[in-house]
């Protein structure tokens, strides 16, 4: 078990993983994971699950992904980047949240250095609900960077948790070391209005949502150590021959240098409307589907996905089943005998449902 930094499968300079490589052979399975879950016995942020490579089949549809939105992204990411290019002054130490915000976090390190002629630096950190962001790989980053350079990379919001977790858990460090970081956090895709900046609040299909830990470095979800360790992570070495982490940035990267200024998005985003969308939405879908709990629903085609590749489902929400954007999570749910309802009110693309430790 190993605290030093380590770039994952991506190059040196694009990343350091501020995590404590775990051995594999720590893993639950995801039944006993989601029963431990919701009796209370265990946060979900101590245990890991382990990972299978994609089938073909699927692999094809994160092909069919990138075809159809790289571009989309790229322009996202420049756009990002823009935004903090403007918001920070010098050097920019960039934090992304491990592992959604892992591999936009290098394309925008990269795109503040040759497209805004930045200096700028890379850490993946891991943030858990309820448990918050790991305050010792923060103290490591400002030991070495101005803590006014710190600005915080997510994949997307879902319903804000997160954001409110990151800015609840860096106002408590604020307060215990004298800093004033930043808590905000910068998206591609907004869906709860909670972040500080976004690139777009449409729920798009983000290709890197769809992989788990061939798009993100080979490095596995995050899991919460003693409050005096690193946030730990189990690195996925024997799936080397099927990474794509280099890759889908290298190619998201290079579309973003390609695009110029007038590609950029340049209306203001209507945070507290996205808000109440994501609001009216949640507990619409609690009464209707007799939810207790609002943590066991996630909207958004990122969160379902998640829903769908490591968590016990119960339904799987679509607004139009013909939409490219959802054709993984129909062949996933499709693998997993997973209902499918077709809701055409849905504000977003997709909706899954945690199936409740009470259903049986």
């Amino acid at each position: 078990m190993t605290g030093a930094p380590f770039s994952g499968s991506y190059q040196a300079g694009d990343v350091q993983f501020l995590l404590r490589q775990l051995p594999a052979q720590q893993f639950t399975s995801v039944a006993d994971k989601e029963a431990l879950i919701q009796s209370g016995r265990k946060h979900y942020s101590e245990m890991l699950s382990p990972e299978s490579l994609p089938s073909e089949r699927y692999l094809q549809v994160f092909e069919d992904a990138c075809a159809a939105n790289m571009k989309q992204m790229a322009r996202d990411c420049l756009a990002l980047a823009c935004m903090i290019a403007a918001r920070r002054a010098g050097d920019v130490t960039v934090v992304s949240l491990a592992r959604a915000g892992t591999p936009v976090g290098v394309i925008l390190k990269r795109l503040l250095e040759q497209r805004f002629g930045r200096g700028a630096v890379h850490y993946s950190v891991s943030i858990a609900r309820d448990r918050g962001i790991d305050a010792v790989a923060l103290r490591q980053i400002v030991q070495h960077h101005a803590p006014e350079s710190i600005v915080f990379i997510d994949g997307w919001t879902g319903k804000g948790v997160i954001s409110r977790e990151l800015a609840h858990s860096v106002a408590r460090f604020n307060d215990e070391h004298g800093t004033a970081i930043d808590s905000g956090l910068y998206v591609l895709s907004d869906l709860a209005g909670s972040a500080a900046c976004a690139a777009s609040e449409a729920d798009y299909l983000i290709p890197s949502s769809i992989l788990n830990a061939t798009v993100s470095g080979l490095v596995s979800r995050t899991v919460v150590g003693a409050p005096d360790q690193l946030h730990g992570c189990v690195y996925y070495e024997a799936f080397a021959p099927h990474d794509r982490s280099r890759q889908f940035v290298d190619a998201v990267t290079a579309a973003a240098l390609s695009l110029d200024g007038a590609d950029l998005p340049h209306a203001a985003l209507d945070r507290a409307a996205a808000a109440a969308t994501s609001r009216a939405c949640l507990a619409r879908l609690q009464q209707e589907y007799g939810v207790a709990d609002v943590n066991l629903i996630k909207p958004g085609i990122g969160e379902a996905t998640r829903v769908l590749l490591r968590r016990v489902p119960r339904l799987l929400l679509v607004r139009d089943p013909a939409s490219a954007d959802v054709r993984h999570l129909t062949l996933l749910a499709q693998e997993k005998n997973v209902p499918v309802i077709i809701d055409r009110s849905l504000p977003y693309q997709a909706v899954s449902l945690i199936r409740s430790a009470l259903d049986g």
